[in-house]
């Protein structure tokens, strides 16, 4: 019996998160010829994830450059998926979420006519100047999606909106939450010298359309939230861009309760939120994640396309606003109340069976 092949893509680490336990349940289904492509858009942050869960990409693209233009990033990987296709011929590709990679692997298998599937489908402010390019990257892929696996019934409706036939969309539940119930589960190690009987205040910012003045007052208000409380302690695991590093280290670098280190492994930052009180974050899978783990998220940004969680009251949008932010962490680290609110324990984004659904509607198509 012929198999059918599906080339899927990972460029950055939380498409290889989030593809994960994708990949591995495909690759347990007999009926597939599954090829993994790596385009490393990031570089060590993919390599980590991919040895964490076994699995090697079959091809490597390599397309990382130190300070590299969106516009180079997708030129390059335009041509070299060119040529992968014309090797391949895949049956279809699989793509996750909102990056280049993503944007560039649904143009380059339209023009090769290659169906897709689009995993984490649906996401949107409706503001295509934010999150920049993701915005644009997710609507661009929607347009050319072949399957949506929408992860909630939100996504499914701006779908829907949009125009895309219903009879092409599976509400899946997000696979962040598959990966982090498999990593969570686990006994793993966070080998950073953390009091035990301080709590914990985990800080991740990186995103593009922070940098500049709303990435100083985001560590403006960090300082000032340290030098409050001395007896918590902040973990800043720190972006390798320099407009992200240098400042960081300038603002935060002298406070003696602010550590400051190198990013940390996927599994050892599932660690450290499990071993959180607080998380400050602009990162999209902070916010699906840290609500599951009954941790409160306090979002850097002004708009999500993740309203599920802030609707359930588990998670809130304080922006790069420096007032906002001391205020709204200063509550949850002085009010109980106001922190039991938050800190509930629910999952909005999934139940852990995400790969399985999409696992599913592929072999029922392909049969």
């Amino acid at each position: 019996m012929k198999k059918e092949k599906i080339l899927c893509v990972v460029g950055t680490r939380p498409e290889a998160i989030k593809m994960a336990p994708v990949i591995l349940a495909l690759k347990r289904e007999p009926e597939f010829d599954v090829r993994v492509l790596a385009t490393a858009q990031h570089r060590h942050m993919l390599d980590q994830v991919l040895d964490f869960f076994g699995i090697k990409p079959d091809i490597d693209l390599n397309v990382m450059r130190p300070n590299q233009a969106l516009t180079e990033l997708t030129a390059r990987l335009l041509l070299e998926l060119d040529g992968v296709l014309k090797t391949e011929k895949p049956d279809m590709a699989l793509v996750q979420g909102d990056t280049t990679t993503v944007m560039t692997v649904a143009l380059a298998c339209f023009y090769h006519r290659i169906p897709v599937g689009h995993v984490e489908a649906g996401l949107r402010t409706w503001d295509m100047r934010n999150p920049f390019p993701e915005e644009a990257n997710r609507v661009i892929t929607g347009k050319l999606a072949r399957w949506h696996f929408a992860p909630t019934e939100n996504s499914r409706r701006n779908l829907l909106q949009e125009g895309v036939s219903d009879a092409d969309i599976v509400v899946t539940g997000n696979t962040v939450i598959d990966a982090l119930l498999m990593t969570a589960a686990q006994d793993i190690r966070l080998d950073i010298p953390l009091d035990g009987n301080k709590r914990l205040v985990l800080v991740t910012s990186h995103r593009r359309e922070n940098f500049g003045e709303p990435f100083r007052n985001i560590c403006r208000a960090l300082r000032a939230l340290a030098e409050a409380n001395p007896s918590v302690q902040f973990l800043y695991p720190v972006h390798p861009n320099p407009n992200v590093k240098d400042v960081a280290y300038e603002l935060l670098g002298a406070c003696p309760n602010i550590l400051l280190c190198e990013p940390l492994d996927y599994a050892p930052f599932v660690a450290a939120m499990k071993r959180s009180y607080l998380i400050i974050s602009d990162s999209g899978g902070v916010q699906e994640e840290a609500p599951a783990l009954g941790k409160p998220v306090l979002v850097l940004r002004d708009e999500t396309e993740r309203p599920e969680a802030v609707e359930q009251g588990v998670v809130k949008l304080v922006g790069p606003n420096y007032d906002r932010i001391v205020k709204e962490a200063q509550t949850l680290l002085d009010d109980e109340n106001a922190y039991r609110s938050m800190a509930r324990g629910i999952s909005p984004y999934g139940d852990g069976h995400g790969a399985e659904r999409i696992v599913k509607t592929l072999s029922d198509h392909f049969s």
